[in-house]
This record gives C-alpha cells, structure tokens and sequence, in this order.
C-alpha cells in the first residue's frame, strides 16, 4: 500500500525547492518555469514579494515601536525586576534584528525579480509587429519603471534607517547585561532622546515606504 499524501507537506516541500532554486544563480529559470506551470507570472511574483515586504516593513514598525516602549519602562525598575526587563528588552531587539534580515531577503528578490520581468517585457516588445502595440507597451514599461524606482528608494531608504536603531538596541542590551542597576536605569534615560528621534525618522520613512508599496501595487501594469 502506499501511504497517503497530505497536501501541506507536498506544498511545503515544492515551495521549499522554489526557494532553493532561487537562491542558486542559473536556476532562474526554472524557478519562473515552476511558477509559471501554476499560473503565475514574473508579475504576479513581484507583486507577491511588493505586498510581502510591505507587510514586513509595517510589522518591523510595531516591533520597533515595542523596543522604544519597552526603554521608556525601564524608569524605575529595581533589582530582580531589571533582570526580566533585560531579557525582555533583548527578546525585542532580536525581533528586530531578525524583522530587518526578512527585509533584506525581501528587498533583494524585489530587485531580481523586477530586473528580470523588465528584461523580459523589453524583449517581448521587441516581438511585437503592430506598431501602436509596441509604443503603448513601451509606455507601460516605462511608467512601471518609474513607479518602481520610487518605491526602491523608499525601501531601501526604511531599510537603511533601522541600523542606527538597532546599533542603540544592541548597545543598551549590552549595557544592561553587565550593569543590572539603578546607575544603568539613569544612563539608559539620558540617552532616550536620540533613540526617540532615531525610532521617529524610522516610522516615518516606513510609513512612507509603505504608502509607495500601496501606490505601486495599485497602478502595477505589468
């Protein structure tokens, strides 16, 4: 008898080779050959990846928001107490860390995919025979091109703003670690105004990351 096969580990593990594909120059192409077989094209994909990392980028806005907050509670906590506000404060700095890591894994396959559905749609122009065809697409192509640029800087730019706030995450939690009292508490306090402006810039940037990401997936013409 054969054993049954559940439909989860079949996906997981196929979405597993996708992946891995991916990741290994020169298998691009079977990558997209895989997604195409299912109905999805480099279009699909990126606004897949679009939406994906707008969704990372508004949850790296909640977590950050968190690490701020959880600072700001730090002012008067008193022996054991700080013990777990440390391991709480560490627990938020790796979230954030590991939210700007998703990011970059995101930020990398927007660009790769973006590149090679434009080479694609560059070529696929120069196919076209009927003349008003080939300008209106060409006029497409350059609009997507466009919107695309804005929404990269904004990306990059969000994504870039998280170092400096997680360079101050690390450097508190470090501190905290050996220096478990009152004194530590003070000094954390006398430096919340940069985190506080760090984080400020950082949403702000984030939220205008996000509404570039709203504005492309709305007018994508891919």
């Amino acid at each position: 008898m054969h054993p049954i096969l559940h439909p989860k580990p079949i996906m997981r593990s196929w979405l597993l080779v996708l992946v891995l594909l991916a990741a290994v120059p020169g298998c691009r192409s079977t990558y997209y050959a895989m997604w195409e077989s299912v109905g999805k094209e480099k279009r699909h994909l990126l606004k897949d990846e679009v939406t994906a990392a707008r969704e990372d980028q508004a949850q790296a806005s909640e977590e950050f928001k968190d690490a701020l907050t959880r600072i700001k509670e730090l002012t008067g906590f008193e022996g054991g107490e700080l013990e777990d506000a440390y391991r709480r404060l560490k627990g938020d700095f790796e979230d954030c860390q590991h939210r700007a890591a998703v990011i970059d894994d995101r930020i990398d396959n927007v660009e790769q995919i973006a590149a090679d559905l434009f080479v694609e749609w560059e070529t696929e122009i120069g196919q076209m025979t009927n003349t008003s065809f080939r300008n209106k697409s060409r006029q497409s192509l350059a609009r997507t091109r466009e919107r695309y640029k804005r929404l990269h800087a904004s990306m990059v730019r969000a994504r870039g703003r998280m170092d400096p706030v997680l360079t101050r995450l690390n450097d508190y939690v470090l501190y905290l670690k050996h220096n478990l009292n009152a004194q530590a508490v003070g000094a954390l306090g006398a430096e919340m105004g940069a985190i506080q402006s760090d984080v400020a810039v950082l949403i702000r940037d984030i939220e205008k990351s996000i509404k570039e990401a709203d504005a492309f997936l709305q007018t994508f013409e891919g």
